[in-house]
């Protein structure tokens, strides 16, 4: 047969329809286990290695032109893909397809989990998978810590980087609700730094502290505050949350107890799509489904924002000098947080067997390199274990 017929095998194949969009963003918002790494490969092997939809220099850049917006990189990734390949519309479809799933199975949880008399073997599995949480974040932490440093020698900025890593960390545990002024003080100082221009730091004045300061009322607009840093300043990855949130749902609002936090984070660990859905179950815990649905819509709007705003230049940012510096000083403050985090949360487990299944979570992670919701989910199960032999639960 002759070729004439036949398309050539690198030509690209037409845009699919919204309901192909639908279905395939679907699909990976329901099967999407493992958080970002999980969530970016399954995004390239539906656009670029499977539906041919991009190809994989682009795809490159737009991964790593996410990697500089503060929020959730996977799921403004998700948003991206949807854009470039179904446009405008296609960007909310697919998004809101990537993220709904997981929303709904957090809040879902969140009724059993978060319910004032939870069952022995639910309070179990809690505190369990609870006391795994901190070793996550360590896990996450290791995994954030090499490529990061790498680019810090490559400019010739250790010191910098390793002054911005200790103020994240102290930030994390010292700071609580203020931690957001902590990762944009680290992006600004390193922003002005490269600018040669370190003497209007001091021009700054209350100006951010006015702005990132925590809302006053423990109502619904503190509860769209606590959101809104989650989607609009976690630099660094979705781990980022965790300290962003627990300063105000735990000890300054008090809408939670440090148990419950740390089930929340677990959820958020164990069900698919983006692990900033765990905000849904802060939401849910301050006012109801209500208060679950709208914490989610406030946290993953930026991410929408971004992208239907900026994607037309997406190919551009990661050449920008100002985001790059910025998230340079930012970046390994997020890091630092994450590590911080790791020890607030450990802080706040209440049952000395607790700390037992922590240390089995850090060696699994760690050492024996095992999955987080394998981890999670083993963790679960020896909580449910050591609750129904007898043990106190927090």
């Amino acid at each position: 047969m002759g070729t004439g017929s036949r398309a050539p095998r690198d030509a690209v194949p037409a845009h699919p329809s919204l309901a192909v969009v639908l279905r395939e963003w679907t699909r990976i918002g329901v099967t999407g286990f493992g958080g970002p790494p999980a969530h970016i490969a399954l995004l390239r092997e539906l656009v670029v290695e499977r539906r041919r939809w991009l190809d994989a220099h682009a795809f490159e850049d737009a991964n790593a032109a996410c990697g500089l917006l503060p929020g959730p990189a996977s799921t403004q990734m998700a948003i991206y893909c949807a854009y470039r390949v179904a446009g405008p519309t296609g960007a909310v479809i697919g998004g809101l397809a990537f993220i709904v799933p997981a929303v709904i199975a957090v809040l879902a949880l969140s009724t059993v989990i978060l319910a004032s008399s939870p069952p022995l073997w639910i309070r179990g599995a809690g505190a369990g998978a609870g006391a795994a949480v901190a070793a996550v974040a360590l896990h996450a932490v290791r995994g954030l810590l090499p490529p990061s440093l790498e680019r810090a020698r490559q400019r010739g900025a250790v010191g910098w980087w390793a002054a911005y890593l200790v103020a994240g960390t102290a930030g994390a545990v010292l700071a609580g609700p203020y931690l957001a002024l902590v990762l944009v003080g680290c992006g600004a100082v390193e922003l002005l730094r490269r600018r040669g221009a370190a003497s209007r730091l001091a021009g700054l004045g209350a100006g951010p502290g006015a702005l990132l300061a925590p809302a006053a009322a423990g109502g619904v607009g503190a509860l769209a505050w606590t959101a809104l840093k989650v989607g609009a300043l976690s630099f660094g990855g979705g781990f980022v949350i965790i300290p962003l949130m627990q300063g105000d749902a735990v000890h300054v609002y008090h809408w939670m107890t440090n148990a419950q936090f740390l089930n929340a984070v677990a959820l958020g660990q164990i069900t698919p799509g983006p692990v900033v859905a765990t905000i849904a179950a802060v939401g849910y815990a301050a006012h109801g489904v209500l208060g679950g649905v709208l914490a989610a819509a406030i946290a993953f709007a930026p991410s929408f924002s971004f992208v239907l705003l900026a994607g037309g230049r997406f190919d551009r940012l990661r050449e920008t000098p100002g985001p790059r510096a910025f998230l340079d000083g930012a970046g390994p403050a997020a890091i630092g947080a994450i590590g911080g985090a790791a020890i607030t949360l450990a802080m706040a487990l209440g049952e000395p067997w607790q700390f037992g299944v922590l240390a089995a979570a850090v060696i699994a992670l760690l050492l024996g390199r095992r999955g987080v919701v394998i981890t999670l989910l083993g963790a679960a199960l020896a909580g449910v274990a050591i609750a129904l032999a007898g043990a106190p639960v927090p």
